[in-house]
């Protein structure tokens, strides 16, 4: 061990102090030898009830193999996990977005509680990284993100499957578009085992903009669950975790401005889910760095989205580990000016320097990644919207092939399950703006996700008919003319709270305006009678710590402010 290691290792002087820390330390098995040695907290999501985390544990296995050969202790320890796909479209999902904040407490608890020297969270779906992530930057000390990988695609009489074709095949059956055998069909297919969600959804998102970011290793994010890469890499995180202590390299070295704009602009370059406005605003305040809509906003204006990944596109993550992963986007980018590579990395590297070596990628023998002179779209598909209906902001997720622009009239929803009961009747019809509202931050509570009404849209064959906006959020499988995080939510009297059926609404991502056409005196007389929906009563318990102390959605919804 290093003398600079010694130096840097707050566990020896905290256990020399602590007669009783040392025993508890020798009944875990520890020898006199290992008292003097690094503790690294190895925190894992994993857990059975999601094909995302069942195989986080046993990676987290390989991480401590890795972490003992490089003469440091690893000490696994878990957190929780909620499974997005499992929770969209109940009442589970109010405690999807939570979770978050839940995992990053925990990690920050168990960590500054036991003083380990680092730690490498193994993490699995939507909210185990950024909520892994705003912790490391809590806490400050060396440490790494290892993403357990995508799943695979699975299969159906000859198509590609995944878990939004389960989604969109709900749409299809109450539409009458898809037989009983189909419809199981593509249930039972549709996920072939572990790993998260194979297209450019909120996990993959957050995976490879994190990788960006510098905070895992290169091609973290690209290889599948069950890639011979995956157990590789969490082998090497030992080797990786001893040079971080060596070199005294934090979190906080490691995020800053420019890294962060690394991030943004990989997730817009690959077409990545909104939760990503959500998850680097949290991830930002964790670390103290002011980032804004604005910021955001001007990242998308200037990167091109290049690649055909689903939910929009044809291609999944699986697809993207055979033209160099998100690597070999990186370099691309840098070349063209849009990547910064002087950002360090848990490499110890720069970004520059970690991309020296890998391949160009070829736009001859692929069309997953196309040219920015020849973009999906010349700029962002996230585009920040404001205007009367969202005086603080909402998110679009506008990729080019919807349009850019849809005047409809509303159909007012007060709840998921008002929409869904709609669309079962036949109610939501072509040139429509459904308004789906109070299931923000605290009306929700929680801010669900609406995927199950966005793919009922689309399995019903609307999707290019009608637009949705709401003070929800979506999943990273959302595709079509949709509009959330609109503040201040339903919930604060936001305008949204207003609507009525039949008002017209403007959403216009090239003016980026959000727009109710009805008159300020008619929106202060509705204003005059207008009481909250009341949400669901909660007494005690996360959610209603949830409701008294999370933030608006233009804030991240942190909770510790």
């Amino acid at each position: 061990m290093s003398q600079n290691l010694n130096k840097f290792s707050k566990t020896l002087t905290q256990e020399v102090s602590n007669p009783a820390a040392q025993a508890m330390l020798y009944a875990i098995g520890l020898k006199e030898e290992d008292m003097a040695k690094p503790q690294i907290g190895i925190a894992s999501t994993g857990y059975e009830g999601n094909p995302c985390n069942i195989h986080l544990n046993g990676l987290s296995v390989h991480v401590k193999k890795g972490i003992q050969a490089n003469d440091m202790v690893g000490l696994i320890f878990n957190t929780i996990g909620v499974s997005d796909g499992m929770t969209n479209g109940n009442d589970g999902m109010s405690f999807s977005l939570p979770s978050r904040d839940i995992i990053a407490d925990s990690i920050e608890n168990v960590v500054s509680a036991q003083w380990y020297d680092g730690v490498i969270a193994v993490v699995g779906c939507d909210k185990n990284m950024p909520g892994a992530i705003m912790a490391m930057a809590r806490v400050n000390r060396p440490a790494i993100m290892v993403y357990g990988g995508t799943v695979r695609s699975g299969s159906w009489k000859g198509q590609k499957l995944d878990i939004v074709s389960a989604f969109e095949a709900y749409g299809k059956k109450i539409n009458n578009a898809i037989s009983e055998e189909d419809y199981k069909g593509v249930i039972q297919n549709s996920i072939p085992g572990q790993g998260a969600c194979g297209g450019m959804y909120t996990a993959n998102t957050m995976a490879s903009s994190i990788e960006a970011l510098g905070l895992s290793l290169p091609n973290s994010a690209s290889y599948p669950a069950t890639h011979e890469g995956k157990t590789a890499e969490c082998v090497a995180i030992g080797a990786a975790m001893k040079n971080l202590l060596e070199k005294q390299i934090l979190p906080r070295d490691i995020i800053t401005k420019k890294s962060l704009e690394n991030a943004l602009t990989i997730v817009m370059a690959l077409g990545g889910s909104t939760n990503a406005v959500l998850h680097y605003l949290a991830i930002a305040h964790s670390a103290g760095i002011e980032l804004s809509y604005k910021d955001i906003q001007a990242i998308s204006d200037r990167t091109p989205f290049i690649a055909d990944l689903k939910p929009s596109g044809k291609y999944y993550m699986e697809d993207m580990l055979a033209i160099g992963g998100v690597p070999a986007v990186m370099k691309y980018l840098m070349k063209e000016g849009m990547i910064h590579g002087d950002c360090m990395t848990i490499t110890g590297k720069t970004v520059a320097e970690n991309l020296e070596s890998v391949p160009d990628l070829n736009f001859e023998n692929q069309k997953i990644v196309f040219p920015i002179s020849n973009p999906i779209k010349q700029t962002g598909h996230i585009q920040i919207l404001y205007g009367n209906l969202a005086e603080k902001g909402g998110v679009a997720k506008i990729t080019g092939k919807e349009g850019l622009k849809f005047e409809g009239i509303a159909k007012v929803c007060d709840k998921e399950e008002e929409m869904l009961d709609a669309i079962a009747k036949g109610e939501i019809k072509p040139g429509q703006v459904i308004v789906i509202r109070y299931e923000g931050p605290k009306g929700g509570p929680g801010m669900p996700e609406m995927l199950k009404p966005t793919s009922a849209v689309m399995g019903a064959g609307l999707g290019d008919k009608v637009a949705l906006i709401t003070d929800g959020r979506f999943s990273g499988g959302t595709h079509g003319f949709v509009v959330g995080h609109i503040s201040p939510e339903a919930y604060e009297g936001g305008t949204i709270a207003l609507v009525k059926d039949g008002d017209k609404i403007t959403i216009d991502a090239e003016t980026k305006e959000l727009i109710l056409h009805v008159s300020d005196d008619e929106l202060a007389e509705r204003r005059k009678s207008w009481k909250p929906l009341t949400p669901p009563f909660i007494e005690k318990g996360v959610l209603r710590k949830y409701f008294k102390n999370v933030a608006g959605a233009e804030e991240g919804c942190v909770t510790d402010k």
